[in-house]
This record gives C-alpha cells, structure tokens and sequence, in this order.
C-alpha cells in the first residue's frame, strides 16, 4: 500500500480527541512535511537548475496536476506575475478539469489520459519547456500521461510525488519524492503530502526567478505597480537600494514610468545623508 494510503496509528482514535489534542498532532505531523521536503533539496536543487536553463532558453514551466495537487500548481503560477512581474505564459498551472475544477473539486478528471495532451498541445509545447508533474500519490494518469508525451517531445520532465518507485517517479527525468508518510485522515493528501507540495513549489519557482535575475539582492526588483500597495512596496525598494527618502524615490519612479531597474540606474537621486 501506498504511504500516502495507510492509516497513521497515531492519530487512529483522533474523532475521540478533544479540539486541542487534535490540533496538536495535527501540528505535530505538520513538522513532518517541512522535513521531507529538507530531505529531498538535492534533486529540488536540480529542478531549480533545469527550470532556470530552460527560462534562459526562451522556455516556459507548465505545472501539470489533478484534485489538490493541481490547484497547488495553479496557485503558483497565478502567483509568478504579480512577484515577478513576469509573462503569466512563463509558467502556467495546467489542472485536469480546467479553471472550474479550481472552486467545485471533481476528481474523476485525474483518470483521464488525452485531456493533459490537450492541454499542452493548446500551449504549442516544445522541447525548450519543462513539465512538473504533481502527484502526491505519484499515479495519476493526467499528470502521467502529461510526462510521457512531454518527453517524447523532448522536454525535460520533474515529478513530484509523497511515494517512491511510482508512475510518476518513472516517467520523470528529475524525481522529487517528499515522504510526508502517512496522512492525519488517511489519504487525505490535500494535508502534509500538500503542505509539501505548496513549499517545493514556493522553491521552484522562486529560485528559478532568481537566477533567472527577477530579484535583486532578496528585493522584488520587477514589480509592476497595479496597486497602492505595490506601489508603496516599490517606492520602498528604491529607498533601500540607492539610500534615499520616499519622495526622492517616488520621483525617481515616475520619471522612470515606474520601471525599478530604470529608477535605480538613474544619477536624479539624492543621498539621505
């Protein structure tokens, strides 16, 4: 039986627990998702490398998930743009059943084997991309199927699963596998196998756009400025790096049509000193 499957014996009897018992062990076990995600940085470390080759290539990263695991991919890649300030095509978050799966879950879409082709043939994969497979059993013939013809294309694949030796794991070129173990509700994967997800994602991503140079020290040099909140953000970030007070650094902005790098490269500054 798959881990992510078995009953945890620890929390067997939690519907006779009191409230709190059960939000202990639940943040007990919780702890146990951040270290299966410290055990496997090696092959994240790889993905980050592949991922960033590919973005320097002209690429694109395509998330590819059922149920949770799914919406996790959609999640963050929605996210990209706003902290990136990147093309939403850079990375896309495919999920099995499409955007109205996001609100109304309706897992029998994970079974489907030609939809995760569609998918991807409607954004003209090529060899230059890079497909993250996520499936925290590691078999779901959406994310599987989706792999497989990617690599007949000739893109680099990554899987992310909570098991070893799966469908998954097989058709994946860099293999991430979080044991998070047994599940609090057993086989609910949307608990520690996502919380780990959610973080190896987070590193994906993240890392990926820095190397890429989509931050500047650890500073959101490519922010765009859709709201007043951004703005104030922007406005901060100009201080921070060229050592002047907001209205020196809003000015900056504004002659710069509110482009960071462009501010920050200009000489129309004044030192608070």
């Amino acid at each position: 039986m798959l881990k992510t499957e078995m009953r945890n014996e620890r929390t067997r009897h939690i519907d006779q627990m009191s409230t709190q018992e059960m939000l202990k062990i639940i943040s007990d076990e919780n702890y146990n998702a951040v270290k299966a995600v410290e055990d496997a940085l090696m092959p994240i470390g790889q993905a980050v490398d592949a991922i960033s080759a590919a973005f320097a290539n002209g690429g694109r990263m395509f998330y590819l998930g059922a149920g949770t695991s799914g919406r996790l991919g959609v999640l963050d890649a929605a996210e990209c743009p706003p902290t990136f300030g990147v093309s939403a095509q850079k990375v896309v978050g495919l999920l099995a059943g499409g955007a109205a799966v996001m609100e109304v879950g309706q897992e029998d879409f994970e079974d489907s084997c030609n939809a995760a082709i569609d998918d991807l043939q409607a954004y003209n994969l090529t060899k230059e991309d890079i497909v993250v497979g996520i499936s925290a059993a590691g078999g779901a013939a959406y994310v599987v199927s989706g792999m497989e013809f990617a690599r007949r294309i000739g893109c680099v694949t990554i899987g992310l699963t909570s098991n070893p030796d799966t469908e998954v794991t097989r058709a994946a070129d860099i293999s991430i596998v979080t044991d998070t173990g047994a599940e609090v509700i057993a086989g609910s994967t949307r608990m520690k196998a996502g919380t780990a997800q959610k973080l190896v994602l987070n590193m994906l991503s993240t890392c990926a756009m820095i190397k890429s140079g989509y931050v500047y020290e650890n500073l959101m040099i490519n922010l765009q400025p859709s709201n007043k909140k951004l703005k104030k953000r922007m406005i901060q970030i100009v201080c921070d790096i060229r050592n002047v007070d907001s209205v020196c650094a809003e000015h900056m902005l504004e002659k710069a049509d509110w482009n960071i790098r462009k501010a920050i490269s200009s000489n129309d500054s004044q030192s608070k000193d």
